[in-house]
């Protein structure tokens, strides 16, 4: 029963997933996890240039405030089912010191029994809907983030005009070799975050 009450913690590693977006940097290649270069020299129109998406993302408010959110609702989801498992526990333990004491007939023990088998079933099927709703919540989240980041580039591109905006991530880096003058990943949280308050300062 540990095992079925505590196993929405395996949701946290999506959501931890979430929260670090691949942080474990990459050892190997030009475009690294870390501190992007400031952006000092105008790229020019028609250029290539590209994005460390996990680097944007972690560090893009409107992320980190829908990621606190969630976080906050698996650490209460969790806490509920820890209560219902631990009185499920002393129930499940109560039973036993009665049968072993020979305090309960064989048919009050019998339907004890299922009560229990039922209770038990009925917590699995609460963790496992718990589990499912979170990770539904987080894909949305994902969808939500990366949505907005993507409408921002489109936007942002009207104005710089660049050929082409490329992504990469320290674990699976697409752009092996780049010139890091390229790296408009600063340039683009700033713009993002900015949009992000003044969406806030509405609502």
């Amino acid at each position: 029963m540990k095992r079925t009450i505590s196993s929405l913690a395996a949701v946290l590693v999506a959501v931890a997933f979430m929260t670090s977006c691949k942080t474990a940097a990459s050892n190997k290649g030009a475009v690294q996890e870390g501190q992007a270069p400031e952006q000092k020299t105008e790229i020019a129109k028609g250029s290539i240039v590209y994005v460390r998406m996990d680097s944007l993302v972690k560090k893009y408010d409107m992320f980190n405030d829908l990621q606190s959110e969630l976080e906050a609702k698996v650490s209460a989801i969790q806490d509920d089912l820890n209560k219902k498992g631990n009185n499920f526990q002393k129930k499940t333990s109560a039973f036993q010191d009665k049968l072993n004491k020979g305090l309960m007939t064989r048919s009050d023990a019998k339907e004890q029994s299922d009560k229990l088998m039922k209770e038990q079933e009925g917590l699995q099927a609460l963790s496992q809907k718990k589990q499912a709703e979170i990770q539904d919540e987080t894909n949305v989240l994902y969808r939500k983030v990366m949505d907005a980041i993507h409408k921002y580039l489109v936007k942002y591109n009207k104005s710089h005009k660049y050929s082409l905006i490329l992504t990469t991530t320290s674990d699976s880096p697409t752009i092996i070799v780049g010139d890091e003058s390229l790296d408009i990943t600063n340039d683009v949280l700033n713009g993002l975050n900015e949009e992000y308050i003044k969406i806030k300062k509405n609502k």
